[in-house]
């Protein structure tokens, strides 16, 4: 049997879990209908975003007093993250709500910040989120579609076991795409 996208995005939300569960912590939910597959794309597009900013060698606590705006250059690349992570369940008639994820993020990503920081990053992310999502020229064209292909090739080589790449082998691709964002907002 066929495994739906919704059910791939459900496995890695689970298998994720697992592999960052401690021994004496309580065990996971392995019925993957346990799982909402929009809860498992926000949760894998902040993991990675983790991932990538490590990846990419970057410091948020530091950029935080440093250079704040960076802050929102990561919610918009998780932002963009979702998107395409959560797009294809619209052929599952399951409908991604950016408007949430947003909060959820940025939750996620910031914790422990004031309330007023998070909506400051939330809002300049979600303006970086739409320019880059609604911009026309050729080099953010090719950036969407790079990270398109990404998120795809990682969903794939974390759930499909004839995949020719191995997720180990992709992390480090959302790193790059991070630092190009960066790169682009710094200057």
């Amino acid at each position: 049997m066929e495994m739906t996208y919704s059910k791939r995005l459900n496995l890695l939300h689970a298998l994720f879990l697992a592999k960052n569960l401690r021994d004496d912590e309580r065990k996971f939910d392995t019925n993957l209908d346990e799982y909402d597959p929009i809860d498992s794309a926000e949760y894998l597009s902040c993991y990675l975003t983790f991932n990538a900013i490590q990846a990419a060698e970057r410091s948020p606590l530091a950029e935080r007093s440093e250079n704040f705006d960076m802050l929102s250059v990561y919610q918009a690349f998780t932002l963009l993250t979702y998107a395409f992570l959560s797009l294809p369940l619209l052929q599952e008639d399951i409908k991604p709500n950016l408007e949430s994820a947003q909060g959820v993020v940025a939750k996620t990503l910031f914790v422990g910040l004031p309330d007023e920081e998070l909506i400051d990053i939330i809002q300049s992310g979600f303006n970086k989120f739409q320019l880059i999502g609604d911009a026309e020229a050729e080099h953010w064209t090719d950036y969407r579609e790079n990270l398109d292909k990404v998120v795809v090739a990682f969903v794939i080589a974390a759930t499909d076991e004839d995949s020719p790449y191995d997720q180990e082998e992709i992390l480090p691709l959302f790193g790059q795409l991070l630092s190009q964002l960066c790169e682009a907002f710094e200057s």
